[in-house]
């Protein structure tokens, strides 16, 4: 677990772990979460574990032992060759409508900039959610397209 003194409140039980610092129970429960929303609830067939987790700086929010909340960040080289990459944000059904997507992202954002300083960081957003990350600063790139059956857009947030 990082000891981060971001500034950014996000959610009472929220950490910053490593591959390595995540206990068995919190994979478990952050690979359950993303496989309740990503998989059954939007009908999505994917290779979740792509072997990138291991990489990825994992942010992780828990209540009452479930994961709630969730987000990856991979450093530059790991999906794009130029770009710090936040993917697999989610947020549990039972936690939507708190703002709670937000203060992750700002979050995620922070954590961004402290581990990977001034590097650009670039998303595959869901189309439907790009005027979200849009009000996040995120500018899109690029065209539409599917990713998983789900239509996406490239978004990127730091270019010059």
């Amino acid at each position: 677990m990082y000891n981060s003194t971001l500034s950014v409140k996000v959610y009472p039980d929220i950490q910053l772990y490593s591959f390595e610092a995540l206990s068995v129970r919190q994979l478990y429960a952050l690979l359950q979460l993303r496989a309740e929303v990503f998989v059954v609830e939007q009908r999505c067939v994917y290779q979740d574990l792509d072997g990138r987790d291991k990489a990825a700086l994992h942010i992780l929010g828990m209540s009452k032992g479930r994961a709630v909340l969730y987000a990856r960040i991979l450093p530059k080289g790991i999906s794009y060759s130029d770009y710090v990459s936040i993917g697999r944000v989610v947020i549990a059904g039972s936690h939507r409508g708190m703002g709670l997507g937000k203060k992750l992202m700002r979050y995620a954002l922070e954590v961004s900039e402290k581990h990977f300083p001034g590097t650009p960081i670039k998303i595959s957003a869901q189309k439907h959610l790009e005027n979200f990350y849009g009000g996040l600063g995120f500018q899109v790139i690029g065209e539409p397209y599917l990713e998983d059956g789900i239509p996406h857009i490239a978004m990127v947030l730091g270019t010059r």
